[in-house]
């Protein structure tokens, strides 16, 4: 199993606008031969202790896929193409990180 953890940083004040789209493409990646999960996560309110805030800017994408074939593929996929295109002009910057339980 291959997990990721995408972690997008939008220009200030778009994050809500990323996050709608980003919701509209959740049921056709989810559709996704290979696909387990897909979802977008925020920082919870005022936890404090330990938590490193993302920010206000900032959310993180958890997904798991059963191969690294299925990842590819998932990046390679017309619907994700067209929301790159969609959330280019919105988004200040992203970390992707593509991991394996050792």
């Amino acid at each position: 199993m291959i997990h990721v953890i995408a972690t997008i940083t939008a220009k200030p004040g778009q994050r809500e606008a990323v996050l709608a789209l980003f919701k509209k493409n959740v049921p056709a990646v989810l559709a996704e031969k290979g696909c387990i999960s897909y979802e977008a996560v925020v920082d919870v309110p005022g936890f404090g202790g330990p938590q490193t805030d993302l920010g206000p800017d900032t959310f993180a994408v958890i997904e798991r896929w059963e191969s690294a074939e299925a990842l590819r593929a998932h990046a390679a996929s017309a619907h994700m193409a067209e929301y790159g295109r969609n959330t280019k002009e919105m988004l200040a910057g992203r970390v992707i990180n593509v991991l394996q339980a050792c």
